[in-house]
């Protein structure tokens, strides 16, 4: 009868350890990190937004950038996950994506990841579509696509002398009102390196171009039947 128990418990351990070695081996899926697995983030979700919503108000940023980095990095996994892509089979998301969805997050981490000196000049928006993806882009092709544009500049901003502001509400359209107090600047150089003005113009206004729903028309033949004043009266004016 001892014989039997101890073979029993031995038959347990040996079946426990089998588990433990299997779900090692098949773990639950998780989202792609840019250094392998990551530990819980070192800041709650209250600091995530509100360092979020300071930057998408003001455009600048007051924190430690490697900080700043793994929050931006937090905040975008995140985001990306709340997509229906997330869940589909790697298939589907070729077909929906033209790669899967580990891929498509990798990538834009990888991008953002490679600023070394600061965040990209284009932070303020960055911040403004990851407080509110979903509503700006309810396609993920659409949100991939604009995350790219941002994260494809090599200008870069330094960190901010300015008094710490406050920050108001978001507006419908994503941006922020800033509260008076360190607004941000126009001119990039006090904030940064200046990138060319081009090529500023540029990026910004393809990003703006990827915002364009795809269901938006414009009715080009209603504006041209508009009459303008002049039209409405061509009459000369009579010589007096």
């Amino acid at each position: 009868m001892e014989a039997t128990a101890n073979e029993v418990l031995d038959n347990s351990s040996v079946s426990a350890d089998a588990v433990v070695e299997q779900n090692h081996e098949n773990p639950a899926y998780e989202l792609p990190t840019h250094r392998g697995l990551e530990a819980k983030p070192a800041f709650s979700e209250e600091e995530v937004r509100g360092t979020l919503e300071t930057s998408a108000s003001t455009g600048k940023f007051w924190q430690d950038w490697e900080k700043l980095k793994s929050i931006l990095s937090y905040q975008l996994k995140q985001v990306l996950s709340e997509y229906p892509e997330a869940k589909m089979s790697g298939e589907q998301q070729r077909s929906s994506l033209e790669e899967t969805f580990e891929e498509l997050v990798k990538r834009l981490d990888d991008a953002l990841h490679s600023f070394d000196d600061g965040p990209p000049f284009t932070l303020q928006r960055l911040c403004e579509i990851l407080l509110s993806a979903r509503s700006i882009y309810p396609k993920l092709s659409k949100l991939s696509l604009a995350l790219e544009k941002i994260l494809l500049v090599t200008s870069t901003l330094a960190i901010s002398t300015d008094p710490y502001p406050i920050v108001t509400k978001q507006n419908t359209n994503g941006t922020y009102d800033g509260s008076g107090i360190a607004q941000p600047q126009n001119n990039i150089v006090e904030n940064g390196v200046e990138p060319c003005v081009g090529d500023r113009d540029e990026i910004m206004a393809e990003v703006e171009e990827a915002e364009v729903g795809e269901d938006m028309t414009v009715d080009m033949e209603t504006n041209e039947n508009v009459v303008r004043p002049s039209e409405a009266n061509p009459t000369s004016a009579v010589d007096s």
